[in-house]
């Protein structure tokens, strides 16, 4: 009994490496071949008034567009190709922990009779609104 809970929780431990294998491996290997192109630096020219009121460059848009749209796991694989300091990584964490999956968590939402606009709203809001706070403390 004790040898078949440890091949279980083996087998599913393997089966979640997989899982998020398959989401976080391409999309860090997407977004460093776009640091080689000047789409990238497109990107962040873009955004970076904007970035810079967060603390953060303007290619961290990236992993912040992923993480809403994709979900939380693409978010941290684009992370993860970025040059970012401590600062930048922690205010990116902490936004994308409150606004992250914004499609998928959006259908559970409506399911639950909730109004969908007001949830993204607030948590779009929740996301800024810690971004600028701890750029501005740490």
């Amino acid at each position: 009994m004790y040898r078949e809970s440890i091949f279980n929780g083996f087998k599913k431990g393997i089966a979640t490496l997989w899982t998020l294998a398959k989401i976080v491996v391409p999309v860090y290997f997407f977004v460093t071949f776009l640091r080689y192109t000047p789409l990238l630096n497109n990107i962040s020219d873009f955004f970076e008034p904007g970035m810079k009121i967060l603390g953060l460059p303007g290619e961290a848009a990236v992993p912040l567009v992923l993480g809403n749209f994709i979900n939380l796991y693409a978010g941290i694989g684009a992370m993860a190709s970025l040059t970012l300091t401590t600062k930048q990584a922690t205010i990116l964490a902490i936004m994308l922990s409150f606004s992250h999956s914004l499609l998928l968590e959006s259908a559970v939402v409506k399911k639950a009779g909730v109004s969908l606009a007001l949830v993204i709203l607030i948590r779009v809001i929740l996301a800024l609104v810690s971004g600028i706070i701890f750029n501005l403390i740490l």
